[in-house]
């Protein structure tokens, strides 16, 4: 192709270029050997002018009609001006190009790629992979796992890549597509193992020590994240994303003067971003900085309307702050926004029972539960009330509950203290057991749901209180 090597000087293929634009006018053009003509090809393919490259590619083939790799040219062309059907049946036609043979298995697979037949262009990629030179084996790897991931075959593209890398540990497009699959698949602790590889080879680069920071943030190793994101500054310190992560590892961390300063710098650098003054905003709130913090939402309301967060941060603020019902008002527009959030139906529930609207409040809490069944917290809110204003009923729910939930061993405590509250002592006990077998630590918890419990040799004895 054009960007490799030149066999003739700038000069010639300036004067064959300026001949062929006479032709296309009518001129007469003589004979150009087929060396040049290709040239003329791949300038305009490497222009992006599709159309003359189609016509100088049927020039040559008029000219030198045994030259095969003028069709292979034409079928480029005619990829780029997107005629891919007709492309495809031609370079389907073409049997054999001996030194072009990998650029042919190529564009068939990129013109495979474009039909979205990826069954097809991986095949052709292995290939080529096989005949190629090295130096075109980083992109072909790349252009592989892409094919796998079009599939959603995500660990089969991690494997290719990491192929890719042990040919070029230093291919950031490779490392860049590994790390996406690594998101897709959630495998963070083996990702971070791999980016981990890629950081020994390149120690300098802010890309390696970005990823780093993220998947140790997605693996909620904030002291990690922390470290890595260091790093990062280091080599780039101008880099606001990374102030934004390091601030949200020090929010997590609740470490929230340091989770300031990092939100502030990432916004010195990268202007007001509606997720930043969020975060920011929340930071204010954890140390009482209220009237901060309210500004800090309001920005975020100014430039994002339509977004829910900074809505809900002014409810809870006004709820903080003893106004519950002017926070419940606030909330409501956070969930118009975003209907099927189980944290902000959450947040309602819990404010409409703190103003003793306790209706209201359940049925926001379970529609919280409903959307997200995993959410002890709420499940717990949703308890206390329940099983104060019907203990019967609210031992039915939580059985059925965990007949179809029960995950999570604090669930089937709520039903071990239910048991005992209506008298059902034995299947109380017999629960429990199976509780502390699950998990001895977290079934302490029944004698903070109901303390009078700790009076109930049966049930302690199962469990060391020391």
């Amino acid at each position: 192709m054009f960007d490799d090597e030149e066999e003739f000087s700038g000069k010639e293929l300036s004067t064959d270029i300026e001949r062929f634009e006479k032709h296309l006018n009518g001129e007469t053009i003589g004979f150009i050997d087929g060396d040049r003509i290709e040239s003329i090809i791949d300038y305009y393919l490497f222009n992006s002018n599709y159309s003359k490259a189609k016509v100088a590619a049927e020039f040559g083939i008029d000219q030198l009609p045994h030259y095969k790799v003028f069709d292979l040219r034409k079928a480029q062309a005619m990829a780029g001006l997107g005629l891919i059907s007709d492309a495809l049946e031609l370079v389907n036609q073409i049997e054999d190009l001996e030194t072009y043979q990998s650029e042919l298995l190529l564009t068939k697979a990129a013109l495979y790629s474009q039909i979205r037949d990826s069954k097809n262009a991986i095949k052709l990629y292995k290939q080529a992979l096989l005949i190629c030179e090295e130096f075109e084996k980083d992109e072909i790897f790349v252009d592989l796992a892409v094919e796998y991931e079009n599939v959603h075959n995500y660990n089969g593209a991690i494997q290719i890549l990491k192929q890719g890398l042990l040919h070029n540990p230093k291919n950031e497009f490779a490392f860049s597509e590994i790390c996406y699959c690594y998101e897709k698949t959630g495998d963070f602790d083996s990702g971070i193992d791999q980016i981990s590889l890629f950081v020994d080879e390149n120690p300098y680069s802010y890309l390696a020590w970005y990823q780093l920071g993220s998947f140790y943030l997605r693996n909620e190793n904030y002291e990690k994240t922390i470290w890595a994101f260091d790093y990062c500054l280091i080599i780039n310190e101008n880099a606001g994303a990374a102030y934004f992560n390091l601030g949200n590892a020090y929010l997590s961390s609740d470490k929230f003067h340091q989770a300031i300063d990092n939100f502030n710098k990432c916004i010195e650098l990268d202007g007001e971003d509606p997720l930043a003054l969020c975060y920011l905003g929340e930071s204010y709130e954890n140390i009482h900085e209220y009237e901060l913090s309210k500004d800090c939402y309001k920005r975020s309301i100014e430039l994002s309307p339509e977004f829910s967060e900074p809505w809900l941060g002014l409810g809870i603020l006004e709820d903080l702050q003893g106004r519950s019902k002017e926070g419940i008002v606030l909330m409501h527009k956070a969930l118009d926004l975003e209907p099927t959030n189980p944290v902000i139906n959450q947040l309602i529930g819990s404010a409409y029972v703190k103003i003793g609207e306790l209706d209201f409040g359940m049925e926001f809490l379970k529609k919280s539960l409903e959307l997200d069944a995993s959410d002890m917290e709420c499940l717990t809110a949703y308890m206390e009330v329940f099983s104060k204003i019907d203990i019967v009923e609210s031992q039915r729910f939580i059985h059925a509950f965990n007949l179809e939930n029960g995950q999570e061993t604090e669930s089937w405590l709520w039903e071990v203290n239910l048991l005992w509250m209506i008298g059902e002592h034995q299947e109380s006990v017999a629960l429990f057991a199976v509780c502390v077998d699950n998990d001895s630590i977290v079934s302490k918890e029944l004698f903070t749901i109901n303390p009078q419990l700790l009076l109930q040799p049966s049930l302690t004895d199962l469990v060391d209180l020391s």
